[in-house]
């Protein structure tokens, strides 16, 4: 029962906190605003969109064709097809209920190619481990390019001496974090370093492949087409087409990390891009049509390629 509460809330509150953000957003947009914000939606050259869905289209077949690698390490085969219509579809149930995609890969793969459930699980947290070390790579390589912005914005809003204070306190929470988790003796921590371990364990299992290069150039890949679908979209508005690339840079890891800690980032990817944008001095209706311009696109998609997966893959597979 309390799982099931908490896998509910998991759904809902992410979903209201994006209700919430359209609803705020909106209120403090004028009448003039408003109209300004429909004409950016209008007068946007939407083929700067396909174009970025083409490229996203290749990171699906990159991280489809990387997951061979990891089953074959493990043992096991599925055809290319099978693949990246689990893929597909492990996008379009994580709009869902958050990381119920995963399962979904696993579950897929078992059904219609013989793969032990959990050996398939294994096989996608070692690639999302691997994913995060990643996102982390251009988390930092970002917070390195755009230091000055965000140090200035920093100073700017948040008095020296509460900055000098929080930084103590986050530098103090994170190192007795660590050590409280090195030494305690708590049975859910104890719990807890079995989980990290194992996972160190699998992402670690990843550079003992025959074929762990191509796996890591294709990793690299779907990183790079993720990147490369953003950039491209900036040009489908004329205030956006000449912003930098540490503009972009910023605007993509927020944008990711709102996705990645909710379902789909409804609300809060156009908002979070539009706050980040606005850092940069691009106005809220331009930066707040951008963000609803490229979320709606992605989730378009995703919806589309899980639509048809979930019909062709039970076609594919007709004798199952």
């Amino acid at each position: 029962m309390k799982n099931q509460f908490t896998k509910i809330l998991s759904i809902i509150l992410p979903l209201l906190l994006g209700f919430f953000l359209i609803i705020y957003t909106y209120n403090k947009f004028t009448p003039q605003q408003l109209a300004e914000l429909k004409s950016h939606f209008k007068n946007a050259d939407y083929t700067y969109i396909f174009i970025s869905l083409g490229i996203a289209l290749t990171g699906y077949v990159s991280r489809a064709y990387r997951w061979r690698y990891t089953l074959g390490h493990m043992g096991y085969h599925s055809p290319f097809a099978t693949n990246f219509f689990a893929v597909c579809i492990a996008y379009f149930m994580n709009m869902t209920i958050p990381r119920s995609g995963e399962v979904s890969r696993a579950l897929l793969l078992k059904k219609y190619s013989n793969v032990p459930f959990d050996k398939a699980l294994g096989t996608i947290i070692s690639e999302r481990i691997v994913d995060l070390i990643l996102l982390v790579l251009v988390l930092a390589g970002t917070i390195i390019l755009q230091f000055s912005v965000l140090k200035d914005y920093l100073i700017k809003n948040i008095p020296f001496e509460k900055l000098v204070f929080y930084s103590a306190v986050a530098v103090i929470f994170f190192i007795a974090s660590i050590l409280f988790f090195m030494y305690s003796k708590i049975r859910w921590v104890q719990k807890l370093k079995i989980k990290v371990s194992g996972l160190t364990e699998g992402a670690l299992s990843v550079f003992k492949m025959r074929n762990k290069w191509p796996f890591l150039l294709h990793s690299i890949y779907i990183w790079v087409s993720y990147v490369l679908m953003f950039y491209v979209t900036i040009y489908a508005l004329p205030q956006t087409s000449d912003i930098s690339f540490g503009v972009i840079s910023t605007a993509f890891v927020i944008g990711s990390l709102a996705i990645t800690f909710t379902n789909s980032g409804f609300g809060i990817y156009p908002y979070a891009i539009a706050s980040v944008l606005a850092l940069y001095g691009i106005s809220a209706t331009v930066g707040t049509a951008f963000g609803w311009i490229v979320w709606a696109s992605q989730i378009g998609l995703i919806i589309l390629l899980g639509s048809l997966s979930f019909l062709l893959l039970p076609l594919l597979h007709k004798n199952k």
